[in-house]
């Protein structure tokens, strides 16, 4: 048995435990009661995160190792990222990690995880009733809202609902990784260029090692 097989097996007994409906409000004022990230917009993939490490406390490093300034969510025998995204019928990418990084992470460990919850999705009604609740909720707009306000830029539609679909985990190696593709973040605040990070298109799947954990 390959060392990140013992890893998924772990990671199966303990992640069937997680909730397969995440309410956005119920979720928020649970986050706000760990003090975790409970202030983003984007706050099911940090419940996500959240529920996760609360059952793999005790059976996995947290966080996982530190290369450069990346730093992994959790380490078993390999380095594993946690990541939430929607669903969707075509054309699905997910943002993984910051490309230096992940190549080290496979350097040491011959191997690097992701394990990735696919998530159907609510969104706000038309009166943005779950967004204006948030938003007040954490005392006001954030200053990413204030900037895109003064941009004239359209604000996202908020995810309020989640349904836990399956998770999936998903390994990279040496080989494998070279079916990722790259992904551009813009610039620093400093002007200099961010680190590319990896992208995984959904539909090249079959090209890595991979179990999922069906809910």
């Amino acid at each position: 048995m390959k060392n990140y097989q013992k890893d998924i097996e772990l990671l199966k007994s303990k992640l069937i435990n997680i909730p397969k409906y995440w309410d956005g409000k119920e979720s928020i004022l649970e986050l706000k009661e760990a003090n975790y990230n409970w202030r983003q917009m984007e706050w099911w993939g940090f419940y996500f995160e959240h529920k996760a490490r609360q059952l793999l406390e005790g059976s996995f490093q947290m966080p996982g190792e530190k290369i450069n300034n990346i730093v992994f969510d959790i380490k078993g025998n390999i380095n594993w990222d946690l990541k939430a995204s929607a669903v969707k019928t075509h054309n699905q990418r997910i943002i993984l990690n910051d490309c230096e990084a992940m190549d080290i992470s496979i350097a040491n460990n011959k191997y690097h995880g992701e394990i990735i919850a696919l998530c159907d999705v609510e969104y706000n009604d038309n009166d943005r009733t779950f967004q204006t609740w948030h938003n007040e909720f954490k005392g006001g707009l954030s200053k990413y809202e204030l900037d895109r306000q003064e941009r004239n830029a359209n604000s996202r539609y908020r995810k309020t609902k989640i349904e836990l679909i399956k998770i999936i985990f998903l390994v990279i190696d040496v080989k494998s990784i070279s079916y990722l593709n790259l992904f551009s973040q813009g610039r620093n605040s400093n002007g200099l260029p961010r680190n590319q990070k990896y992208m995984l298109d959904i539909d090249s799947i079959q090209d890595f090692s991979n179990e999922e954990l069906i809910f």
